[in-house]
């Protein structure tokens, strides 16, 4: 297990045991698919595999609205959002959420190039902001921090219509709440820095 991972699952345990104290609120975490700074809302897709935080599975519909906490102090770097949810790299395929239906779409994909253990700090993708669409050729960069690929792949002509943001990578978020529509604890955790020791 990565470092990476392991402080996920420490981290996710011992969320899960301070909400478990006494009763007083849940634990939830998803991928942010819009996110509305003015009003401090954010609607993300659940994680279906929540038990297994090193290998989340974010496909629960329909997606669920919070508000971030009120107190600044009570959350990390504001989440940025997208609707990228899953690349299955072995059937080539981007599982994307398509807010015209509301629904989750899997896009066939034709590969050009996938580059392997591509680390954060990598001058490939440093200093690029993904994904990178090239629109006349029809093709779409994308890099996973979580699974250290770099892809660059065409879809058909049907999803290459579809918004910039369908092929970008939301970040992940997990949160104690009381209330289901307002988060009193929110760490984002794509955005953590371990070497800081996180929020």
């Amino acid at each position: 297990m990565t470092p990476w991972a392991r402080f996920r699952v420490g981290f996710f345990a011992s969320l899960a045991v301070f909400a478990g104290c006494g009763g007083f609120g849940q634990v939830n975490q998803g991928q942010v698919i819009e996110y509305q700074r003015s009003t401090g809302l954010i609607t993300l897709i659940g994680d279906s595999n929540y038990r297994n935080p090193a290998s989340p599975r974010f496909d629960v519909l329909p997606p669920v609205s919070i508000r971030i906490p009120k107190n600044p102090e009570e959350m990390g770097p504001e989440p940025a959002a997208g609707k990228l949810l899953d690349i299955d790299y072995a059937n080539r395929r981007a599982i994307v959420f398509d807010v015209a239906t509301q629904a989750m779409r899997s896009a066939p994909y034709t590969l050009i190039s996938q580059e392997n253990n591509v680390y954060p700090n990598d001058a490939r993708v440093s200093h690029t902001t993904f994904p990178v669409l090239d629109r006349a050729r029809n093709t779409i960069g994308v890099y996973s921090a979580r699974d250290h690929k770099l892809v660059v792949f065409a879809v058909p002509g049907e999803y290459s219509a579809m918004p910039d943001d369908t092929w970008k990578i939301g970040d992940e978020v997990r949160y104690y709440y009381k209330d289901p529509a307002q988060a009193l604890r929110l760490m984002n955790v794509t955005r953590t820095d371990l070497n800081k020791g996180g929020k």
